[in-house]
């Protein structure tokens, strides 16, 4: 598609400026973002496209291409979100900016993307990050990576009131093509970027359960962490998060805590080791070891955190029992959305054939899989520091 024709088709005039930015998928460190854990992630080829002209006034106007649906606003009236309007994470963008003395004039812009909606790949963050780059191109603001990361952070903890994390974010604008990032959210920095073996690729299996973070149980699961880390702050000196407890200390302590907070933090401690153990297993090329890992967390996952569903479960069960999957584990908030199967590039028609019966057999529905390259993240030319997220057009 001619995104700048249709920008023109619709507006009259060309676009200044386009951005892109990319989905992400989380490999292991699962919901441990918010504990000031690590994760492995990566960005994905599938990205999110907007194109945008300033205009005169005050009124902005944005049309998604895939839909040719359309949200109007004025830059005045947008304090508060508005009932299910995907506008949410671009005005949220805006309001966020305001809280730090910046300020943007009127647009027109289009929308674009390839990562798919409410299934676990970020496309909330890729729409905010591409936004964001749009506007620091556009208008002359220049923030850095994890200055950017915060904004969209803030859309959703402030602005749609969802207790999310980094990850997304800075899975976006860090991912390196072919590699993982490896993310320390207590110092908000890459520690490393670990590169993938070749020949291996990640598909991706949508459960067709749609996850809404916001009717989700996704906000009780962070206020159980930050109960059971302020408990066992009490008994254990120098605990501020789950990220600074060991699984000795917290199986001592186990009567310190209800069921569901020791369910809780038992995971994320183990997701932890199990991100640091990953790194270690790929450093020695061993496949092995790290598909091993993945199977480990979604039974965490099912167990502890319990936030797998049956379809989720009926995913990762076929992968278990195929001899082409190397390891698998859902991926994202849970509650649905999707699984990620590691699988030798050689085996990946076979693998998705089979797996596509076996999901039909089961739960009745056809799945969506998606086989994924690991991308780049955002461009970084003119971030302060390290280089503009966006490109400037004629």
């Amino acid at each position: 598609m001619d995104l700048s024709a249709e920008f023109k088709r619709i507006y009259g005039t060309d676009p200044t400026v386009e951005s892109h930015a990319p989905g992400r998928l989380e490999i292991l460190g699962n919901h441990t973002d918010y504990n000031e854990g690590v994760v492995l992630s990566c960005a994905v080829t599938r990205e999110t496209h907007m194109l945008l002209a300033p205009r005169s006034g005050r009124n902005c106007r944005i049309t998604d291409l895939r839909d040719n649906s359309q949200t109007e606003f004025n830059l005045d009236e947008i304090a508060t979100p508005r009932p299910r309007d995907w506008g949410n994470y671009i005005r949220g963008v805006i309001v966020e900016m305001r809280k730090r003395g910046l300020e943007i004039d009127a647009f027109d812009a289009v929308i674009y993307s390839t990562v798919p909606l409410s299934a676990g790949m970020s496309s909330s963050a890729a729409l905010e990050m591409a936004a964001a780059m749009a506007f620091s191109e556009a208008f002359g603001i220049k923030l850095t990576r994890p200055e950017w990361a915060r904004i969209g952070q803030g859309v959703e903890n402030n602005y749609l009131g969802l207790k999310s994390g980094l990850l997304d974010q800075f899975s976006s604008l860090y991912g390196k093509r072919d590699s993982l990032i490896l993310s320390d959210f207590r110092t908000v920095e890459v520690l490393k970027t670990v590169p993938m073996p070749h020949g291996y690729s990640f598909v991706v299996a949508n459960s067709m359960v749609k996850h809404h973070l916001v009717d989700s149980e996704y906000n009780s699961r962070r206020k159980e962490c930050e109960s059971a880390a302020k408990k066992l702050s009490e008994v254990l000196p120098g605990i501020k998060t789950l990220r600074d407890v060991t699984m000795q200390e917290l199986e001592e302590n186990e009567d310190k805590l209800t069921v569901r907070e020791f369910l809780r933090a038992r995971h994320v401690v183990g997701e932890c080791q199990r991100v640091f153990a990953a790194e270690k297993a790929l450093a020695r090329n061993d496949i092995g070891e790290f598909g091993a890992l993945l199977y480990e967390s979604h039974r965490s996952s099912q167990t502890d955190f319990q936030n797998s569903c049956p379809e989720l479960d009926i995913l990762v069960r076929f992968a278990e029992a195929s001899p082409l999957c190397l390891g698998a584990r859902l991926s994202g908030g849970g509650f649905g959305g999707i699984s990620i199967h590691l699988v030798a590039d050689d085996n990946v028609d076979e693998y998705c054939a089979k797996l596509r019966e076996y999901f039909q057999r089961q739960a009745h529905k056809d799945p969506q899989l998606i086989v994924c390259n690991i991308g780049d993240g955002a461009p970084t030319q003119g971030f302060p520091g390290d280089g503009a997220g966006a490109v400037k057009l004629g």
